[in-house]
């Protein structure tokens, strides 16, 4: 499905899993992007970010937003496929194949204590981490030997994006499966409250995040432009 320049694939979590899970059986590997309408709307704009999640083995609709557009541009999407939704679906399936992951992104600690937290939920599941606070030279290239070292079937990295899309692009031989899932390590470490799951039904997840943190605002400004872009197409059926 395109919206506004972006190609979306319409699959399910379950499909998505499927896909990851095929991947890694065969050898193959397989980089994530988990699109939503932020990062959509801004590779409309941007070139290099749009060839970037053009390139993309899989693009999950990261958001009822996404969903959405769909509908009004006369598609169909089945799901809205979250980041942390995701992230947190292959930490079971690496539980149950014994696939190691690596936690990359954050503020110092984080990774670690959400690494300390997935390994409780899914004891014997091997987790490395690392923050993503390091400077490009010898200090990055200190990181991609650790991960490297660790051998991580996937790699998840929480780097905000685009930053993380284009880094993960540049190195595509760090796992097996490559994801960008933002800041789901904040939620995993327990620093970040999640919406609860009423709240999720009810499509309401962005205003329950921009209520505790009133600083996503400006972000938030750009849901209205997106909505516009998106009925602007579909009415004219240009750009």
């Amino acid at each position: 499905m395109n919206i506004l320049g972006v190609n979306v694939d319409a699959v399910t979590m379950e499909d998505s899993v499927g896909v990851v899970r095929e991947a890694l059986g065969q050898g193959d590997r397989l980089r994530v992007v988990t699109a939503n309408p932020e990062m959509i709307l801004r590779a409309e704009r941007d070139e290099a970010l749009r060839e970037i999640m053009a390139r993309a083995d899989l693009v999950v609709p990261d958001g009822e937003g996404v969903v959405w557009a769909a509908r009004v541009l006369g598609a169909w999407l089945p799901e809205r496929v979250t980041g942390i939704d995701l992230a947190r679906r292959l930490l079971a399936e690496a539980h149950t194949y014994g696939w190691r992951v690596f936690f990359l992104g954050g503020q110092p600690g984080v990774a670690d204590e959400a690494a300390a937290m997935m390994g409780r939920d899914f004891p014997g599941l091997e987790v490395g981490a690392h923050h993503g606070y390091f400077t490009v030279g010898q200090e990055e290239e200190g990181v991609l030997a650790l991960i490297r070292d660790f051998h991580p079937e996937i790699l998840l990295a929480g780097m905000g994006a685009p930053f993380q899309e284009f880094w993960l692009s540049r190195y595509p031989d760090l796992a097996g499966v490559s994801v960008g899932v933002g800041g789901t390590f904040d939620v995993f470490a327990g620093r970040v409250k999640r919406a609860p799951r009423w709240v999720r039904r009810l499509r309401l997840e962005w205003l329950y995040r921009l209520l505790r943190e009133p600083k996503r605002l400006r972000r938030q400004l750009d849901l209205p432009r997106y909505m516009w872009r998106v009925l602007r197409f579909a009415k004219k059926g240009s750009l």
